[in-house]
């Protein structure tokens, strides 16, 4: 698609905020750079959103930054960032913002509470066909998408009942995933750390999950939300799929240039 194909309220939207002083412009990646691939990781970008992001990455008066469920390890592996662009990873457990970042680390009960976490997951796992366990440093993730309708479902009923209340323990639920993390973090509370840190005029989030309903809420007068895909959303305007976001990176760039 190109830019003169996107519908008229995106193109007027994009438009507007592109031309900020200092835009922060914060990618979800899986659904949303990338298209939902069956194994996360076979994922990749779709070359021209990676282009284009790239490309603004390297203007000035803007800040790129992947705000990704991932860990920020698979993030890198997947996505091949460019190197100016910040990272947020794990919804907002892990944080790059250059080399003197710190590392992720956890208490000792965290870690107690982690462990717990991940030997409920596994089990699960392996009594229900399709499912699939995912590590992270903060957490371990459920998937579903492979397992029929009652395994998923199943799983899911087993890992919340045996986990749902601990203390230490915070479960969420996105697409065809249960997430449990030892971080309370979410996306809303990584746009607001990025805004401040970056010193952005305005804010461009663009995500295709539940979990980014956080980062549009957080979104200000101003910034523009733009939601990938169906479904209820506190998103400004919508596009229909990945194919359309690198449309919507390209005018971006060309109306910042």
């Amino acid at each position: 698609m190109t830019t003169g194909e996107l519908p008229a309220e995106v193109r007027d939207a994009v438009v507007r905020v592109g031309r900020t002083a200092r835009l922060l412009v914060a990618m979800d990646f899986d659904g949303t750079m990338s298209p939902l691939v069956s194994h996360a990781d076979d994922a990749r970008p779709l070359p021209e959103a990676a282009a284009a992001f790239a490309a603004l990455t390297a203007l000035e008066g803007t800040t790129t930054a992947l705000v990704s469920g991932r860990a920020l390890a698979s993030l890198r592996a997947v996505a091949s960032p460019p190197e100016r662009a910040l990272l947020v990873g794990s919804h907002g457990a892990e944080v790059w913002l250059g080399p003197d970042s710190p590392a992720l680390t956890l208490s000792p009960a965290q870690e107690d509470a982690l462990a717990l976490a991940r030997r409920c997951v596994e089990s699960a796992v392996a009594a229900h066909p399709g499912t699939a366990a995912e590590q992270k440093p903060a957490g371990v993730v459920l998937h579903f998408r492979l397992a029929s309708v009652r395994h998923g479902q199943d799983a899911v009923d087993a890992v919340r009942a045996e986990l749902e209340g601990t203390p230490g323990l915070f479960l969420s639920e996105g697409k065809m995933v249960l997430e449990i993390s030892v971080v309370q973090a979410n996306k809303g509370e990584s746009i607001a750390m990025l805004r401040a840190v970056t010193g952005a005029t305005a804010v461009v989030f663009v995500g295709d999950d539940v979990t980014d309903e956080h980062a549009f809420a957080a979104l200000e007068p101003g910034d523009l939300g733009i939601k990938v895909g169906p479904g209820d959303t506190a998103a400004g305007i919508r596009v229909d799929s990945p194919q359309q976001v690198p449309a919507v990176l390209e005018l971006l760039l060309s109306t910042r240039s």
